[in-house]
Formats: C-alpha cells, sequence, structure tokens
C-alpha cells in the first residue's frame, strides 16, 4: 500500500504540473504568435491587377499601366488576380519579364485558371495564392487554331522558360517540364503527382499546394494578403478603362473582320456608286474603330494611320488620274499595310482582311448590279443622243445623186471635190484614185458620205 500512494502521489503531482505549464505554454506560443503576427503586418498601398483575358499586348499595356500606378502611389504589394487561358508567349515572356524584374513585392492570386502562358505569368510572381478550385498548369504549345505544337526546338524553348521560372522559387523544376511537355515521363507518388507520356500536368489548389506550386489558399484576395503579412486596409484595385475595355472588344477577331468588311464595302460603294453619302461615312467609322482598338490596344502606332490614309487617297486619285493602275496598285499594297501592321498578329490580320474582303466584294457587286444607273462609270460612257425631239437635226442623206454623173475638180485621193448636177460635194472613191477633170458616178449615199467611182463609157 505504502508503494501504490507513493506512486499515486508522484502521478497527481506530475498530472497538477503537466496541467499547470500547458496554459502557460500555449499562452506564451499564442501570445508569441500575436506578438510576431503584429511585427510582420505591413501596412502601405497594396494593388490589385486583374489578369482576366487572353494574355495579348493589350493586356500587357494595361499591366505596365498598373504597375506605373503601383509604383507612383508607393504600394508595398502588387497582387495579379489571375484567371486566363493562356495567348501569345512572346507576350507571356514580356509580362513575366516585368513581374520579375518589378522591384514591388508581387503576388499570384490564382481565383480560377492560370493555364497555359497564364502558368508561366504566375511562377514569376514571388509568391503564388490559389483559391479552393482553381488550376494552374496545362501550358502545352498550340497554335492559332489550338492544335499542339510539336516542333522539338519550340517546345524545348517553352519548357526551359517555364523550368527557369519555376526555378525563380525553388519549386520543383520537373514539374514545370510536364507542365509543357507531353513527351516526358512524371512520377512524384510523394506530391501526388503521376503524369504518363502523352499528358499533361494540371494542378489543382490541393495538388499544388502540396507539390510546393502554391504558397497557400485563400477565398479572397483579401484573404490572402492578410495571409502574406500585409494589412488589407488600403487596397487599390487597378480597372480596365473605358477606353480599354471598348479597345478589347474591338480588337476580337470576330469583331475586327466586321469592322473591316463594313469598313472595305462602304468605302468602296460610295467611291463606285456616289452620291449616298451614308456608306461612305458608315466604311470611314468602321475603320476609325479598326484602328482605335488597335492603337488603345498598344498594337498600332501613328504609320498604321498613315499607311492607310495614304492608300485611301491613292485610290481615288486612281479614279480620277490616269495613271496606267499604278497608284492603284500602290494605294492598295499601303491598305493592307496599314491594315495588318494595326493588328495584334499578321496572320490573324490577314485571315480577317481575306474573309472580309471577299464578303465586301460580293455585296459591292450587288450594289452595282442594283443601282448600275448611278455608278462612277457612267461619267467614262457617252450616254446621250442626239436626237430630233432635243432640236438636232441630223445630215440630210441626199439620195437623189445615187446615179448622176459629174466630174472631179480635184484629185481623188480617196477623198476629194466633184461637181454633181452644178453642185460641189465632198465625195470618197471605193479604195482607187481618180485624177481631176475625169467623169465620175455616183454609187451610193451613206449619210453625208457620198461614194463616186471614175465613170467609164
Amino acid at each position: 500500500m505504502t508503494g501504490f500512494r507513493k506512486l499515486s502521489l508522484i502521478f497527481v503531482t506530475a498530472l497538477l504540473v503537466l496541467l499547470f505549464f500547458i496554459p502557460l505554454a500555449a499562452g506564451g506560443r499564442a501570445e508569441a504568435f500575436s506578438v510576431s503576427a503584429v511585427q510582420e503586418v505591413k501596412s502601405g498601398p497594396v494593388f490589385v491587377i486583374p489578369v482576366d483575358q487572353e494574355i495579348e499586348r493589350g493586356l500587357q499595356r494595361f499591366l505596365e499601366r498598373g504597375f506605373e500606378e503601383a509604383q507612383n502611389y508607393g504600394a508595398v504589394l502588387i497582387v495579379l488576380e489571375i484567371n486566363t487561358p493562356g495567348g501569345l508567349v512572346a507576350t507571356a515572356e514580356e509580362i513575366g519579364s516585368m513581374v520579375r524584374e518589378n522591384a514591388i513585392p508581387t503576388a499570384a492570386f490564382i481565383t480560377g485558371n492560370a493555364a497555359s502562358a497564364g502558368s508561366y505569368i504566375a511562377l514569376n510572381a514571388d509568391t503564388i495564392i490559389m483559391k479552393p478550385g482553381s488550376m494552374i498548369g496545362s501550358a502545352s504549345l498550340v497554335d492559332m487554331t489550338g492544335k499542339a505544337v510539336n516542333d522539338p526546338k519550340l517546345v524545348s524553348f517553352w519548357k526551359s522558360k517555364m523550368v527557369g521560372a519555376a526555378a525563380l522559387n525553388g519549386r520543383d523544376p520537373e514539374i514545370a517540364a510536364g507542365m509543357t511537355d507531353s513527351s516526358i515521363v512524371v512520377d512524384k507518388p510523394e506530391l501526388g503527382i503521376n503524369k504518363p507520356k502523352g499528358q499533361i500536368i494540371a494542378l489543382t489548389s490541393d495538388q499544388a499546394l502540396k507539390a510546393g506550386y502554391a504558397d497557400g489558399i485563400a477565398k479572397t484576395p483579401e484573404e490572402a494578403i492578410t495571409a502574406l503579412g500585409y494589412s488589407a486596409d488600403d487596397i487599390f484595385r487597378v480597372e480596365h478603362t473605358g477606353a480599354e475595355k471598348l479597345s478589347q472588344f474591338l480588337t476580337n477577331p470576330v469583331i475586327m473582320t466586321i469592322l473591316l468588311f463594313i469598313g472595305i464595302a462602304g468605302v468602296v460603294i460610295e467611291l463606285l456608286v456616289p452620291g449616298f453619302g451614308a456608306p461612305g461615312i458608315i466604311g470611314v467609322l468602321a475603320f476609325v474603330l479598326y484602328f482605335f482598338g488597335n492603337h488603345v490596344a498598344g498594337f498600332a502606332g501613328a504609320e498604321t494611320w498613315m499607311l492607310f490614309i495614304l492608300g485611301l487617297v491613292m485610290l481615288v486619285l486612281e479614279l480620277f488620274v490616269p495613271s496606267f493602275g499604278i497608284l492603284g496598285l500602290l494605294g492598295s499594297a499601303s491598305l493592307v499595310a496599314g491594315v495588318v501592321r494595326a493588328a495584334f498578329s499578321y496572320s490573324h490580320a490577314l485571315l480577317s482582311l481575306g474573309i472580309a474582303f471577299a464578303a465586301a466584294a460580293v455585296v459591292i457587286t450587288i450594289v452595282a448590279v442594283v443601282f448600275k444607273e448611278r455608278g462612277i462609270w457612267n461619267r467614262f460612257i457617252l450616254t446621250e443622243s442626239l436626237s430630233k425631239e432635243q432640236g438636232f437635226v441630223p445630215v440630210q442623206e441626199k439620195t437623189s445623186l445615187i446615179g448622176s454623173k459629174g466630174i472631179s475638180i480635184t484629185p481623188l485621193r480617196p477623198s476629194g471635190t466633184a461637181m454633181v448636177d452644178g453642185e460641189r460635194i465632198d465625195v470618197v472613191t471605193e479604195g482607187g484614185f481618180i485624177d481631176v477633170n475625169l467623169p465620175i458616178v455616183v454609187m451610193k449615199v451613206e449619210g453625208g458620205r457620198i461614194v463616186v467611182k471614175e465613170f467609164k463609157e
């Protein structure tokens, strides 16, 4: 019993001591966390910039404006709110370089998809926070039609870019390679990743967190900002301006094609069938919207406007100044060059221009046929007729002279003058020559033309 009592006493004493120190330890940790949190919270302007469209030069220009505003306001953090299907690799490279070299700490908050080139932009940020249900990866190269690009050089180049971006913050390079190259195998069971040959890695938020491709998960930008140790009291959200929103709409490939169709059809109809006014005004307005949208998006410079205007002027001059087609060719080349150079992609511009031109040609032909009496070609065709009703009296045919005889008073070679029935008249032979003072006879009369031949008895 004595041993048992001593053992019980020791056990109770140890238990009391443990119960006494657990709250102190817990309180000490809680206090320490609270203090460190207070010490680590950074206050100042936080800029949230959306990356919520296809990656092209218009987005790049918008981000450049957002980064510049953040720097001017003395921002302590930039949050890129990413939800994009990807886009142009060349533009993604430039945006990634801007993010990487920016002096302000930058975080990528993926709210939807950071696919393809979008994942490259995210990997260039200092930290990545993902919203539940979001995705990062699936960054294989595709062409304009969505078909996979299998050129080894291009795939290797893009893979090296993705791997380099992943290495910036110590992320597993093999996973980045697996996001771009379907020919490699990535087997990392400890990270829950098993990519066989022929597939591309795309990570959910949970998978990305486990694989080290996300630094945290948050539901809102404010929660992400707080988790990164910044105050959410001074948040600025960079929004697209009205001009940028209009530009984003106008630079849609379908809208660009429609604008080019309206512009070509309207201007050409006004030139060929003048007098309406409306087609010309609408056509010019369509071209203005085309160039305005691409100018705001950063695609078109002043030289594209000049090329287009110069081409239009030369086409108009071709209608009135004989140049053997030179002005027309130069004007067409200048107009096409202006349209193509204004677009973000030469291939897209040429495709849009081709479709627009074909559709416009059909409409122009229909309008020209329907309104043919008003066409400009009527200016070069003599349509006036001299009739008796208008007071014009035609030359009276002297048919009565047929068979009459006379004498040539000038050599007829083959035309000349003869005396017939006591009247001097202008005559012409059937092709031969008749000397002066020779007898002639009138063979036929064709309007004012009197045909004679030498009379031989």
